[in-house]
């Protein structure tokens, strides 16, 4: 032993004096019952002769002649200590006598509670028995120090070997120590003890308790592999064996599959049934299964449990093998009866199993997965976890379901540790834990448990019983989704089209979901086909939503039919009516309802009232409450009003706000029905309460005027101002006029201003003349300014408001805020006396009356004489009012009348 390493193991425990822990690793003394095991001193004279003699009758086989020999040697006391240790040896491997670890513990002890050449492997030895706890309680301590003295005696690399393993990670009251450890790895490979590279390597992959580095870890596994292959080339069948699992997929220098297979192929070549199996679990994957499935029924037939759990599992359709039901179930039967805890599970879960080949026979499945349970089978207790968690096939336990998830995690089980986590992260039948359940998904994803990284991930986006977390959630997601989880593709794909990460990667999103689509995700489908209705992070195409829609109700996605038909309905609101009829015809109350308008309105295809109340019947009788409501709409404007009032009746049953609206105005004007303002304000409410804006705006007018109601100024201000906030352009107009003239509110042209504004930027063209007549003239609360009002007085007049032509007219004719031009207030009166507007019609009537010198006479009959003049030809309608408004006095007469003043 070097003396670098002597002096890193602190000092050996010798003589038995101190009997302090040595170094910096084991915690505690060496019990006193022990010093002697440690004791320097004289070795006694050995018999070395009988010694020799019982070894050489060991090596010829002939146990009976060497234990008669040992045994007298022993028969002297502790004096010939290699007597002890030959027969301890014997005990341990169960030569000539029955195997007894805690025999050849005692004679191992014996024989090292003197000093003697046989000290060092005698101590190794027993180090080993306590280290396993085999024929005696486990020991760390003592085999640490039993471990110090081998090297001490210098026995060679297998003491080394074992110190390290000690040292790796640490045991009980013995503190790790990598550093050494390694060293003591190092040491034992280059002495030709080829597992000590497997441990360097091991040590230095991700979770190792060395430095994680790939380069290292590679190197060590490829001189673990050069030796090897040194013993596999020249035959040794658990060298090939070795090989095989170093090029396997998870081995450290796979996947490989092609020397894989080379090396186990050589081993079942020898008769290896184990290398046999393996390489027919290889070839289940790979171009040739069938040869796979020939190599497990072989090994099956002779009589190998784990190829016939192989061979059943791989038959129900597994990889690229032709499922074949009934010689699966067979197979897994008979291995099943063999014991076989694999065989179990898998029989167990596909009875459980609806999409499985064979039978559903729930109550079978259960008994096999309790059996393998029994067995402390970590799948088998997952499976029932999640099937006492479901409900489906028994009725929920939820604490039984945490009781076998907790025994599966305990046993390593990454999938019975991700659903015990999201039982305590949902509380599904207990208290919910986010801390605990943040752990145990955690350890699952570690391990990489995608359904794990899953819903952490999913929970960390979702920010309800976790924190929102948008980079750990990204990161999990998009770790399940590599790993080839749809769910999970999809859950990332819909947060970067249109959840919570949408800003970031669209593009993303769009491929993940179009990936999860074509591996047969019907979410994913739906998801896409909502997002290419909506145009979010897609453009709009409804075309393409309809296609993924589509392909999700035929996947059977419970949601794609109404998604569907939601998109044919947008269609048809586009003019696409050929879409809006198949919705229709598909039974949708929706679509129904929606071509039932399109015929009312013509919109699409070629009106036909008839057409409507059909399709709006059939809607109506599906239970579409806005069907009621167009019924009750189309009544009221025809022949039957009174069966309009029905559908609006049964409309508003079902809460249409709409229908309330109509029916609460219906019923305060009492009109088509008797009246009841009470009923009707309270309708109003009821569908103001849901949002309706025609709601607000009527019980705004109502507690404003008072007329139908107590009045209520303030109360009547509210309702328009809901109504105006959620887009009501007449509710904007009649608050901007409230707080223009004072009416329940303090006057305040900025506010009055606001909400003419806010009017007017919805096409409002009442608000535009209203604001420009108040600016014009300085009227109300807002203050004069000539050049704004006469703007927006001019623009509503051009695009056709009356109130606004009227008041330009008067204007001009009158000349005393504006330039005065008979001529243009002659052609702005013209039109708005041919729209009606009665102020307009009252000017011009008086001043044909002042113009022939009737100021007295009947304005019926100069409303005549302008309604002949209007009828007439245009251009000569015109010249004649240009004409009559030369008179000073039908000029001053016309700037006079007044018939409606505040839309004059």
């Amino acid at each position: 032993m070097t003396t670098a390493l002597l002096l890193s193991l602190g000092g050996c425990v010798t003589g038995g004096q101190s009997g302090q822990p040595g170094g910096q690793h084991a915690t505690a003394p060496v019990p006193p019952q022990y010093q002697a095991w440690f004791a320097e001193g004289m070795a006694p004279d050995t018999d070395w002769d009988s010694v020799n003699r019982a070894q050489q009758a060991i090596e010829a086989g002939n146990y009976a002649q060497a234990i008669e020999q040992l045994e007298s040697l022993m028969a002297w006391g502790n004096q010939n200590p290699p007597a002890y240790y030959e027969m301890a040896k014997l005990y341990e491997k169960g030569q000539g006598v029955e195997r007894n670890t805690r025999e050849a513990a005692k004679l191992y002890a014996e024989a090292i509670s003197q000093p003697s050449s046989i000290r060092g492997n005698a101590s190794m030895n027993l180090a080993k028995l306590f280290r396993e706890g085999d024929g005696v309680e486990r020991n760390d301590v003592l085999a640490y120090h039993l471990l110090r003295q081998a090297i001490d005696e210098q026995v060679g690399r297998d003491a080394k070997l074992m110190l390290a393993d000690l040292l790796a990670t640490g045991g009980n009251n013995v503190n790790a120590d990598p550093k050494l450890a390694a060293s003591l790895y190092q040491q034992a490979a280059q002495q030709g003890h080829k597992r000590a590279w497997l441990e360097l390597a091991k040590a230095h992959q991700p979770g190792g308790w060395l430095e994680e580095d790939p380069a290292r870890s590679q190197n060590y596994a490829q001189r673990y592999a050069t030796v090897i292959e040194q013993q596999a080339t020249a035959g040794d069948v658990d060298a090939m064996i070795d090989l095989g699992q170093l090029y396997a997929e998870d081995g450290l220098l796979g996947p490989q599959p092609e020397r894989q297979l080379h090396w186990l192929l050589r081993a079942a070549e020898r008769g290896n049934t184990s290398a046999l199996v393996n390489a027919g679990q290889a070839l289940l994957s790979s171009n040739d299964p069938q040869r796979g499935l020939n190599m497990l029924e072989q090994a099956s037939q002779n009589g190998n449990v784990d190829a016939m759990a192989l061979l059943g599992k791989a038959l129900l359709g597994e990889g690229n093998v032709s499922p074949d039901p009934v010689r699966a179930e067979q197979w897994l039967q008979q291995a099943v009866s063999q014991g076989s805890a694999d065989a179990m599970t898998t029989l167990g879960r596909a009875y459980l199993d609806s999409e499985s080949l064979l039978p559903t026979t729930p109550q079978r499945g259960i008994a096999l997965l309790e059996q393998a349970a029994q067995r402390n089978d970590a799948l088998a207790l997952a499976a029932l976890g999640e099937v006492y968690l479901s409900g489906e096939h028994v009725p929920t336990q939820p604490l039984l379901a945490v009781d076998y998830l907790q025994r599966g995690h305990e046993l390593g089980h990454p999938y019975a540790t991700a659903q015990l986590g999201s039982v305590y992260l949902n509380g599904r039948g207990i208290a919910p834990d986010p801390v605990r359940a943040v752990e145990l998904l955690s350890e699952a994803a570690n391990q990489g448990q995608t359904s794990a990284m899953r819903e952490l991930g999913a929970a960390y986006l979702e920010g309800k019983v976790l924190d929102f977390e948008p980079t750990q959630a990204e990161e999990l997601l998009q770790a399940a989704a590599d790993a080839g989880d749809t769910t999970a593709m999809t859950t990332l794909g819909e947060a970067y089209l249109s959840g919570p990460l949408r800003e970031q990667r669209p593009a993303q999103g769009r491929a993940l979901l179009e990936e999860a689509a074509r591996q047969g995700d019907s979410y994913a489908m739906v998801v896409l086909g909502r997002a290419f209705r909506e145009g979010t992070g897609v453009p709009q195409d409804l075309h393409e939503s309809v296609l993924w829609l589509e392909m999700a109700k035929q996947a059977g996605h419970p949601s794609a039919y109404e998604a569907l038909t939601q998109t044919q309905r947008e269609q048809g609101a586009r003019g696409d009516i050929h879409a809006l009829i198949e919705a229709a015809e598909d039974g949708d109350p929706g679509a129904m309802a929606d071509l039932g308008r399109a015929f009312l309105d013509g919109n699409g295809v070629e009106r036909d009232s008839e057409q409507a109340r059909v399709w709006l019947e059939r809607a109506h009788n599906a239970g579409h409450p806005g069907a009621a409501a167009s019924l009750g709409r189309l009544y009221l404007d025809g022949p039957n009003p009174a069966q309009g009032v029905d559908y609006l009746e049964a409309a508003a049953a079902q809460g249409h706000p709409g229908a309330m609206a109509d029916l609460g105005e219906i019923l305060i004007e009492g009109n088509l029905t008797a009246p009841d303002p009470e009923r009707g304000i309270a309708l109003l409410q009821q569908a103001a309460a849901s949002g309706h804006e025609g709601a607000r705006l009527a019980l705004g007018e109502e507690y404003l005027t008072g007329e139908h109601v107590e009045q209520n100024k303030e109360q009547g201000l509210e309702y328009l101002r809901g109504a105006a906030e959620a887009g009501n352009p007449h509710a904007a107009h009649m608050l901007g006029q409230a707080y223009q003239e004072g009416n329940g509110v303090p006057q305040d042209a900025e506010q009055a201003e606001r909400w003419f504004n806010v009017a007017i930027e919805s096409g409002n063209l009442s608000s535009r003349a209203n604001l420009g007549r108040a600016l014009l003239r300085g009227e109300g609360a807002i203050s004069q300014d000539i050049e704004r009002g006469h703007q927006l007085l001019r623009e509503a007049a051009d695009q056709g408001d009356a109130s606004a032509q009227a008041t330009l007219g008067r204007e001009y004719v009158r000349g005393e805020i504006l330039e005065q031009d008979r001529q243009q207030g002659a052609e702005y009166l013209f039109q708005a006396a041919i729209q009606g507007h009665p102020s307009a019609r009252l000017a011009l009537a008086e001043a044909y009356l002042s113009a022939n010198g009737l100021p007295g006479a009947n304005r019926e009959q100069a409303l005549l004489w302008l309604d002949d003049v209007i009828q007439g030809e245009s251009q000569l309608a015109l010249q004649t009012l240009r004409q009559l408004l030369t008179d000073d006095s039908a000029a001053e007469a016309a700037s006079e009348a007044e018939a409606v003043p505040p839309s004059s």
